[in-house]
């Protein structure tokens, strides 16, 4: 069972967003009954080039290979009096064990966040560590996997029987609290948390994530496990070359009454070093939080807007107190 409970989703069929074919309905389902089953799955035909992750995996790779002083010239406030960033940014390694690189869209320009003023939507200059060839990954990257993450959100938008351009209402670029994040696990030298249930070392934490979905490419170390709601037994995610890894947050959760729950996941202590690039998949800040949009004929313009319910989530994860 351990090697069958994350399923995997050829999704090759609504690369092109066309969710009419007979093929691409039989896919939806798939990604339907992974989300409620178990709320991980990995997908390959994903449409993105494996030569443009590993290049991404390189930046990443490079970034985290520099002198701390250098790192921390992309560091919130928190960790450099100098900047003024609270959101975006490098967190150093001594927070929760592990080093990490938030990004959020890349087309967000210094006067764009300076006139919007908004506490998420913030201008990360990256040329200050990273030269124009790294950036210029980056930028392609995160074109690639914001585009994938909104197909799939489509694909849950189409399971309701409603249009999916009408995703178009919930993610806007520029007002995405969209994150691309590396994570980088260092030589641990001891674990971060030891689990209460099992008592297994963890070099990330139990936890769930607050969008609607996360995608995430994991290296060859593996060490991410998720929990089966109903056993409370752990499974491995295990590594595929080919594939990403995508698991639904508490956004989703909540748009979809609870039918698609954001899952517990938590990776092993691992020795040795370790790079992961999750995309946390987020609306834009001024998206209002209401269940109509998924469920009921007519969307109700009103609730929560995402940028509040985001900063509730966060709360409980000790990089962002900031």
């Amino acid at each position: 069972m351990t090697k069958t409970y994350i399923p995997t989703i050829d999704i090759s069929s609504l690369i092109k967003n066309n969710f009419e074919t007979q093929r691409a309905f039989k896919t939806i389902k798939e990604i339907e009954k992974a989300c409620i089953k178990v709320g991980f799955f990995q997908i390959t035909g994903h449409g993105i080039n494996l030569k443009v992750i590993k290049k991404t995996c390189g930046v990443g790779n490079k970034f985290f290979n520099l002198p701390d002083s250098k790192k921390r010239k992309l560091s919130p406030k928190k960790w450099n009096k100098k900047n003024k960033n609270l959101y975006r940014g490098y967190f150093p390694n001594d927070v929760n064990g592990k080093e990490g690189l938030d990004i959020g869209d890349l087309k967000v320009t210094k006067k764009y966040s300076s006139n919007l003023n908004n506490q998420y939507i913030e201008h990360l200059n990256l040329g200050k560590c990273l030269n124009k060839s790294s950036i210029s990954i980056l930028n392609k990257y995160f074109d690639n996997i914001y585009r994938l993450s909104e197909t799939l959100f489509k694909s849950v938008i189409k399971l309701n029987k409603k249009n999916p351009d009408i995703s178009g209402k919930a993610f806007s670029r520029l007002k995405t609290l969209s994150t691309l994040r590396f994570n980088y696990y260092p030589n641990q030298t001891k674990p971060v948390e030891i689990s209460k249930q099992d008592g297994v070392a963890l070099g990330c934490e139990t936890h769930v994530d607050s969008g609607i979905f996360t995608v995430l490419y994991q290296d060859r170390k593996g060490g991410l496990q998720v929990q089966n709601r109903k056993n409370k037994k752990w499974y491995d995610v295990p590594f595929n070359k080919n594939a990403l890894v995508v698991n639904t947050g508490r956004a989703l959760e909540f748009l979809s009454k609870g039918k698609f729950k954001a899952t517990n996941h938590r990776v092993l202590w691992n020795k040795s070093k370790r790079l992961s690039v999750p995309f946390f998949f987020e609306p834009s800040y001024d998206f209002k939080m209401n269940q109509s949009f998924l469920n009921g004929s007519k969307f109700k313009n009103n609730g929560e807007i995402y940028e509040k319910f985001l900063n509730k989530s966060l709360k409980k994860f000790i990089e962002y107190q900031r």
